[in-house]
């Protein structure tokens, strides 16, 4: 904080509370302003009675309460809170810098209000600017977007088609005839390289299979090649489904007629001749 203090802002400030009071400061800035007297006679020269008491007792508690009442008059003056500050600050040399940046914004204010002194100093304050519009201006400003929310560089959808129409893709490297109307999508939209579902049955249509290396013929429309894949000629043929299944195995199973089974189960019991089948000659 000490260093941002500016010696140039001191002497102008001295200069400027000089000319206005017509008192002497002194050589010692600081010293000369720490009792309050001059800072009070200050304020009662931009507003005349904003302090009404000056203490010009030698006593600490005197002096402090001329800078607190010249404090106060600063915030009636119309100082900004910020602008402001404390009596150690200047009375113990707490915060010098606190104390010229609140001196100029003094400064600042008194040119705001009109004060015409020989030393230019402080800036003005900026003055509210408060504008009236009736209510029909007023609803007419909340249809304009501003460009804080964002633009679009002027583009529009102008010429665009509708949602569903139909677009038909060209390329003008191929020679194809340029587009008729808007409906034409040129590629740098993209492209299915003239690809198309033409042909293609309906979802759940039947589709034959066939393999053209095995000279299988093609059926129909409806045929697909092995290109889309194959079950190697496997199909549902003889499938039941839901109804019983017996489950054998040829090791255990004779093979031949029932006729043939029946001997030689036969055979094997020691069952008498009478009961064997015979087998139908040829």
């Amino acid at each position: 904080l000490a260093q941002k203090y500016d010696p140039q802002k001191e002497a102008e400030l001295r200069t400027w509370i000089e000319s206005v009071t017509g008192k002497q400061i002194g050589p010692d800035f600081q010293k000369g302003l720490k009792d309050g007297v001059i800072l009070c006679e200050l304020m009662n020269k931009l507003q005349p009675n904003s302090v009404r008491k000056i203490n010009r007792s030698a006593q600490n508690w005197h002096q402090l309460e001329n800078l607190s009442n010249f404090i106060k008059a600063m915030a009636s003056y119309g100082m900004n809170p910020v602008d402001l500050f404390e009596a150690n600050d200047l009375f113990e040399s707490g915060n010098l810098t606190q104390v010229q940046v609140s001196l100029l914004a003094l400064a600042g204010m008194a040119k705001t209000k009109g004060l015409q002194s020989g030393v230019d100093i402080g800036v003005k304050y900026s003055e509210k600017q408060q504008r009236n519009f009736d209510e029909a201006k007023m609803k007419a400003g909340q249809c304009v977007i501003g460009l804080q929310m964002g633009t679009n560089k002027c583009a529009s959808q102008s010429g665009m088609t509708a949602y569903g129409t139909r677009r038909h893709l060209y390329d003008p490297k191929n020679q194809i005839l340029p587009p008729m109307d808007h409906s034409t999508i040129s590629l740098q939209m993209g492209t299915n390289k003239c690809a198309s579902q033409v042909g293609m049955t309906a979802p759940g249509t039947r589709r034959h299979i066939y393999d053209a290396k095995m000279g299988t013929e093609k059926c129909d429309n409806s045929s697909m090649s092995l290109q889309m894949g194959s079950n190697q000629g496997a199909n549902q043929s003889g499938q039941v489904f839901g109804l019983g299944r017996q489950i054998y195995d040829p090791k255990y199973c004779p093979q031949g007629t029932q006729g043939e089974v029946a001997n030689a189960a036969g055979d094997q019991s020691g069952d008498p001749p009478g009961y064997h089948y015979y087998c139908e000659e040829e």
